[in-house]
């Protein structure tokens, strides 16, 4: 049987477990109120110039002989070399929610070096570029605290490398790695190709029916050039702001299952207590009436 100040003093230590994540829960509670209105605002912006983009690029693709000449829509059959920004935590204490994007870039990494593809790996956030680090994975760019805290301006900063090298030929494409948030319990893996941007779904029909743009023909083309740098700079700002919602959310789940799991075990450890204590007393009971009957 166990000691019984052995048990206490285990009682004690998950008691202090427990409330340490009780608050920890708290925290990620009252920071994903903040960041999950944040992700939803932002969301709805993304998603209508992406859908602005998607209507002009339709249009020059459908209208003009030859299509679109901007290397941003073309279709690089043989890539040779790619970009790849991975989003990360800066923390752990947040379940898989760290694994999951570091596993994604794996899967991708090995894919294109089956594909004799070369990979610049560029990543943002502690976790997993210590990870990288550590398998002595080369990266071409490493920051910490700009997915725990987005900036607009560092983001765009952090992503114009990739679009410069995209524009002079040096890179095929850019794909953005980041679990980003679905609802409360929930984050999706995300594995975004930025560059080139698809035009596969775009409908001739569809666009000339829909179409609430109106731009004179010469005007287009300025307008989609102007448009595709704000709209990778987004896209990198947005993964930014949906993976620090997703991260509160993980970490949130995380702390409060750990919370849960303290007091069971805090219950389970009173139980033993008790039983330890209970056998403690019926020894001595036996002890002393073994005593009493040997003075007989």
């Amino acid at each position: 049987m166990a000691n019984l100040k052995d048990i206490q003093r285990q009682i004690k230590s998950v008691s202090n477990t427990q409330k340490t994540t009780r608050a920890m829960k708290l925290v990620s509670t009252a920071k994903l109120r903040r960041a999950e209105e944040l992700a939803k605002r932002s969301r709805l912006y993304a998603q209508k110039m992406n859908q602005v983009i998607a209507e002009i690029a339709g249009r020059i693709k459908c209208s003009k002989v030859g299509g679109l000449d901007n290397r941003c829509f073309a279709k690089i059959e043989n890539p040779k070399m790619v970009d790849i920004v991975f989003v990360t935590a800066d923390k752990g204490l947040c379940g898989g929610f760290n694994i999951q994007t570091i596993k994604a870039v794996n899967k991708l990494l090995k894919e294109y070096k089956e594909k004799n593809v070369k990979v610049r790996l560029r990543g943002i956030g502690k976790k997993g570029i210590e990870f990288f680090n550590y398998n002595e994975v080369e990266m071409l760019d490493k920051v910490i605290g700009l997915s725990s805290k987005p900036d607009k301006e560092k983001s765009d900063d952090f992503i114009m490398t990739s679009i410069a090298d995209f524009n002079d030929g040096k890179i095929d494409a850019l794909h953005i790695v980041y679990n980003g948030y679905k609802n409360m319990i929930t984050q999706e893996l995300h594995v975004n190709t930025v560059l080139p941007i698809n035009t596969d779904s775009f409908d001739c029909n569809a666009i000339q029916s829909k179409s609430m743009l109106e731009l004179e023909a010469e005007d287009e083309e300025k307008m989609l050039e102007s448009l595709v740098e704000k709209y990778i700079n987004y896209n990198m700002y947005y993964s930014l702001i949906d993976s620090v919602a997703a991260e509160h959310s993980a970490r949130m789940q995380a702390m409060d299952t750990a919370t849960n799991n303290a007091k069971e075990m805090v219950k389970n450890l009173n139980v033993e207590f008790n039983k330890a204590r209970q056998a403690a007393i019926t020894t001595e009971l036996i002890e002393i009436i073994s005593g009493v009957e040997s003075m007989k």
